[in-house]
């Protein structure tokens, strides 16, 4: 055992702050252009395929490096991808918008900070990718209640990527996507510069002899990567240049082969032999303004353009025009008075509805018997029987229809008065009998939870219908995000899929996830259109949560591992620095 102190020892210092910051700049430039990568794969640009190479990017940017300084660049990554891609909250305001973003950027410095940790593992492009669902479905949880939007699956909607959803739900669409982008990430690294064999590395190892094969060592920051060159039975290691190409060529194939595979799932088919039909009529009754204010100063306009836009549609069916609809869907919201408690919304309703002379599921707004809160309510309208079933909304919007800690905020901001009444929670799911068929009735942000979308599927809904009101919200890219999530619950439980929204986009998607009928924003519109009823469920659907806990595990594991390297590790560079003991 030789010693030998620090102090008579030569070895390079490692990079100290003039390092660090040659190196930061590069780690901000890839996070941002990771962040504008991802946004972009995201509608209304909906260029899918950059989803992998922003999640590469991203990847990249925090390779290996210090926990804490990975979190910074992952909060500065989180921060560039969600304020474009939140930007439809400033309606709300801008002051929200930007709270909004810095909360759930929170997520991608942990997640960023994580992902610095599991790199150093072998098979880390696999831990890397199952962070990203484990931070997804954090983000969708809390705090109050979850915000899942932005989802990497959600820019998934019409892809390669999509099939996946069918065999796992969203969770197995999102790692298959950041699995594409970490397979790129790790061809990247292997690409990098190789130190020569004569030169010591940053950690002031001794340099590799002439002739003889050393390991390869590549600059990421302050980290010295090595990968010890393979030896082939022979004993002659393999040449350096003709291992490097094999390598490339396989990671650049895996994150090809990923998308691939997608394509060879079978998607739900969009209508076979022997499929039940059943007619549908659409009502996008439109409003007369934007944001806050679409309301405007005419009381009851909302009902009003419903109403009229199904007496339309009961004309266009007597003179032929149109098939005779089995139910009709109205949006959430569609009428902003309470029609237990108005006349007036009550006649105008049934008015339309036994014009129509099917079951309207309206959309309303209603207060609790006490008064004191409401609910936000899809309502099975009879045309001879009036208000039956109905469907409570189950998860509501933080600060849209409910405002949390709402006596203290109250004090700051006189914006949250613009709420109303406090809305509770309903309890059940939204299988609804309509005329010939059970829809499962889902209530616009609802669409974004995996749960809610599920129970309506298991208690037997079908088809899906999502009502909808994005008055607020009404061009500002929220409308086509939301489709895009309808279309992937469409391929993830093999069920048509019927939007109603007040502004746009009401759409109808078959089983595939194609997209049949829609609608353009901001116009008054209507249709009718005939889907099969499908009865049958996808893996995904009987599996429920199964694949995302599978994927949240491994990302968990993969991260306590890597603590647990980190901790053993730690101790032995410390005895080694002050003692000066090398093994002989």
């Amino acid at each position: 055992m030789a010693q030998r102190t620090v102090q008579d020892t030569h070895r390079p210092a490692p990079a100290g702050t003039g390092a660090r910051s040659r190196h930061a700049l590069p780690r901000a430039a890839a996070c941002v252009a990771g962040a504008i990568l991802l946004y972009f794969a995201f509608p209304p640009a909906g260029l899918w395929f950059l989803a992998p190479p922003g999640v590469a990017l991203l990847t990249l940017a925090v390779y290996r490096l210090p926990a804490r300084r990975a979190a910074w660049l992952g909060y500065l990554g989180g921060a560039a991808f969600l304020l474009p891609a939140l930007a439809w909250v400033r309606p709300i305001g801008v002051d929200a918008w930007l709270v909004l973003v810095a909360v759930e950027s929170l997520f991608y410095a942990a997640m960023a900070a994580g992902a610095a940790l599991v790199t150093r593992l072998r098979g880390w492009p696999v831990w890397v990718a199952a962070l990203w669902v484990l931070q997804e479905s954090a983000r969708g949880a809390f705090p109050l209640g979850g915000f899942p939007w932005v989802r990497v699956a959600f820019s998934q909607g019409d892809s390669a990527f999509t099939p996946y959803a069918a065999l796992g739900g969203a969770p197995l669409v999102t790692f298959a996507a950041a699995l594409s982008g970490t397979l790129l990430a790790l061809a990247a690294v292997r690409l990098a510069p190789r130190r020569p064999p004569d030169a010591p590395s940053p950690r002031g190892d001794a340099p590799v002899p002439p002739g003889q094969a050393g390991p390869r060592w590549v600059a990421a920051g302050r980290e010295a990567l090595w990968w010890p060159p393979r030896v082939p039975a022979g004993g002659a290691p393999a040449s350096p240049s003709r291992r490097r190409a094999a390598g490339l060529a396989c990671l650049l194939a895996g994150a090809v082969v990923v998308p691939l595979l997608g394509l060879a799932v079978p998607r739900p088919a969009p209508a076979v032999a022997g499929d039940r039909m059943v007619r549908i009529g659409v009502v996008q009754g439109d409003v007369p303004g934007e944001g806050l204010g679409f309301l405007g100063d005419q009381p009851a306009v909302v009902l009003r353009n419903h109403a009229g836009k199904t007496h339309e549609l009961a004309a266009a069916v007597r003179a032929g025009r149109a098939a005779r609809p089995d139910l009709v869907v109205w949006p959430e919201n569609s009428t902003d008075i309470d029609p237990y408690r108005s006349e007036y919304a009550r006649g105008v309703i049934d008015a339309a509805v036994r014009d129509i002379g099917v079951p309207v599921l309206v959309g309303a707004v209603v207060r609790t018997p006490d008064g004191e809160h409401r609910h936000t309510r899809a309502i099975v309208w009879d045309p001879e029987g009036g208000p039956g079933a109905y469907y409570d909304k189950r998860k509501l919007v933080p600060f849209g229809e409910f405002v949390p800690f709402k006596e203290l905020l109250e004090k700051f901001f006189s914006r949250v008065d613009l709420v109303g009444l406090q809305s509770l929670p309903g309890t059940r799911d939204g299988a609804l009998t309509m005329g010939p068929v059970t829809v499962g009735a889902i209530s616009c942000y609802e669409v974004a939870f995996d749960g809610i979308v599920r129970s309506n599927v298991v208690a037997g809904g079908t088809p899906l219908v999502v009502q909808t009101n994005n008055a607020t919200y009404a061009h500002t890219g929220l409308p086509p995000q939301q489709l895009a999530m309808t279309r992937l619950r469409a391929v993830e439980h093999g069920r048509a899929v019927v939007a109603a929204a007040t502004t746009g986009i009401s759409a109808y998607v078959d089983p595939a996830g194609e997209l049949r009928w829609s609608t353009a924003e901001g116009v008054a519109d209507m249709a009718v259109v005939e889907v099969p009823v499908r009865t049958g469920q996808t893996l995904a659907t009987r599996l429920g949560a199964l694949p995302e806990w599978a994927l949240m595990l491994i990302g968990a594991g993969a991260l306590a591992v890597a603590l647990l390297r980190g901790r053993r590790a730690a101790p032995a560079a410390v005895r080694h620095d002050t003692t000066g003991e090398e093994d002989g």
